[in-house]
């Protein structure tokens, strides 16, 4: 599948488009560079114009009645609360018993001096604490400030992800526009929990290992022309195409690594996206010296780009996760900080007692989060998650004030429907574009939905919630606008064609707009009759 209007691939400018090039050009720079990235996507202004609408679109939604409700929500209780110790000591603190009664009231200096057991790593909470740090921690603004933030700028970044992806502006801009009025995100980009600051870790990765694709592929084009050049009749020698040659480190792969580690320092769930986006990166360069002509792409891919890859993944996520605990490490109090010295050991002994006590720690958490299960009114099996079968309420209360006898008040994580549904359904049609097509956006694609999504399965018997979902929801809303713009057609097809595609793609993201309004009450907040309440909940499951 292409949304640009792209020439077979072998071609290049002014050979008449054929598909056959003699050897002596097959290997020019500009013959390499087609092959392996293709036509240039359109430029001009919209390329930056469309994405900055469906930021500011999103960043209208999530900071408007930011501050609503003005008090703690959820497990904001926890993170929020963390995040205030954490600007007061660099860890955290326990809280007294009527914790949320003082923090909700504007005074939440009552922290106590013991240090506080906790199960997350530390960078959600540090990202809460620059909100607070900017605006106060009294208020309810200050403490969601940066979940709106983040959540403003991953519409901002899927929507260039989609626009690399499919070459269209167009695409892009309605990948941002449906990531922006979803209210699975929007929820829970005005609420200060953990997961929205995963969720754009993640996509951050994402987009730094498409540039890396790029470039990776631009310095093979380069690397082998070079070869050529200095090969008979222009083609390099047998030797140099055995393998094809070493393309060095490469800055985006490392900045993937750095933003993986940022988010594995939010939650321990970015660990099959570390391994996942690991695996898809070096996929992308055996495929990239296939379509060079490399003869042993297979190995050349695993030795000259995969162990080089590992380098820049794995080694620097975990550097970089370690650096995360640095409040932690500085200081003298925090929960387990003495662990070692209290219980020296023989066997391992040698490593820093900072580094064998956060073992430790590590150690107790994932023991926690084993035994994690428990019943809870919200809890949602992963199977339930695409069809939306439990979403959770984070806050709901009968206030008045809405002209009748019954009010609700409520913020609900609750996708729109239309969005959601349709894009589950589009995920076979992805199966089927990478299966019969090989389509390699198709795969990637699939790849950070399954990373995000199948995991959760492995765990049954754990309480888990729908709200887990936003870590992999950028993918889905990928999926979706991939099928869009199958529904839209190529740029080259007829003008009926063309119209047709229009209209429908047009219709699907009116639709949608409109049912997010529909909806947006209970999104954000809102005061409305109870009747105005009960008719959005679509189905038992949603009460």
């Amino acid at each position: 599948m292409s949304h640009t209007a792209v020439r077979p691939r072998g071609s290049v400018p002014g050979d008449g488009g054929s598909w056959i090039l003699p050897p002596g050009r097959a290997f020019s720079l500009d013959a390499l560079t087609l092959r392996l990235l293709g036509a240039a996507s359109p430029g001009g202004p919209l390329r930056w114009i469309l994405p900055l609408v469906m930021a500011v679109i999103g960043g209208l939604l999530r900071f408007i009645r930011l501050g609503e409700p003005g008090s703690l929500v959820f497990d904001e209780t926890y993170y929020v609360k963390d995040a205030y110790s954490m600007l007061q000591s660099g860890y955290e603190r326990e809280w007294p018993e009527d914790a949320n009664d003082s923090f909700n009231a504007g005074t939440p200096d009552v922290l106590l001096d013991t240090p506080n057991y906790v199960v997350h790593p530390p960078v959600g909470k540090w990202m809460i604490a620059f909100g607070m740090l900017l605006f106060g921690s009294d208020n309810s603004f200050g403490w969601r400030f940066s979940a709106a933030l983040v959540g403003t700028l991953s519409v901002l970044l899927l929507a260039f992800v989609a626009q690399r992806l499919f070459g269209s502006p167009l695409l892009g801009a309605a990948a941002g526009l449906l990531l922006a009025v979803d209210g699975h995100h929007l929820v829970e980009s005005r609420t200060s929990l953990l997961d929205i600051f995963l969720s754009f870790w993640l996509l951050a990765s994402f987009a730094a290992l498409l540039l890396d694709r790029d470039d990776g592929r631009r310095r093979l084009a380069r690397r082998l022309a070079r070869l050529a050049d200095r090969g008979d009749g222009g083609i390099p020698s047998t030797s140099a195409l055995a393998y094809g040659p070493f393309l060095g480190l490469r800055p985006w792969r490392l900045a993937a690594g750095v933003c993986l580690g940022l988010a594995l320092g939010t939650k321990w769930s970015a660990l099959p996206f570390i391994a996942a986006f690991g695996l898809l990166t070096v996929a992308w360069d055996m495929s990239a010296r296939r379509i060079a002509g490399v003869h042993h792409w297979v190995l050349g891919g695993a030795v000259k780009d995969g162990l080089l890859a590992f380098v820049a993944v794995v080694p620097v996520a975990l550097l970089t996760y370690l650096a995360t605990w640095t409040g932690w490490f500085l200081s003298e109090d925090a929960y387990d900080r003495a662990w070692a010295e209290q219980n020296p050991s023989d066997s391992w002994g040698w490593l820093p007692d900072a580094l064998r006590s956060l073992a430790e720690y590590h150690r107790s958490a994932y023991t926690f989060h084993q035994g994690l299960g428990s019943d809870h009114p919200y809890e949602a099996s992963a199977w339930s998650w695409l069809v939306m079968g439990r979403p959770t309420s984070f806050f709901y209360e009968k206030p008045s004030g809405c002209g009748t006898d019954a009010c609700s008040q409520a913020v609900t994580v609750l996708g729109n429907p239309l969005i959601w549904w349709s894009a589950a359904l589009s995920l076979l049609v992805l199966l089927f574009c990478w299966i019969g097509r090989r389509d390699w956006r198709a795969a990637a694609i699939l790849t950070g939905v399954a990373a995000g999504y199948l995991p959760w399965f492995l765990y049954p018997e754990r309480t888990t919630f729908y709200f887990y979902a936003v870590a992999f929801e950028p993918y889905l809303v990928l999926s979706l606008v991939y099928s869009l713009g199958l529904v839209l057609g190529r740029p080259d097809a007829s003008r009926g064609r063309r119209r047709r595609g229009i209209v429908l793609v047009g219709i699907f993201l009116a639709a949608a707009v409109a049912l997010s309004a529909y909806f947006l009450p209970i999104w954000t907040a809102e005061i409305i009759p109870y009747e105005q309440w009960r008719m959005r909940m679509w189905l038992p499951s949603w009460i």
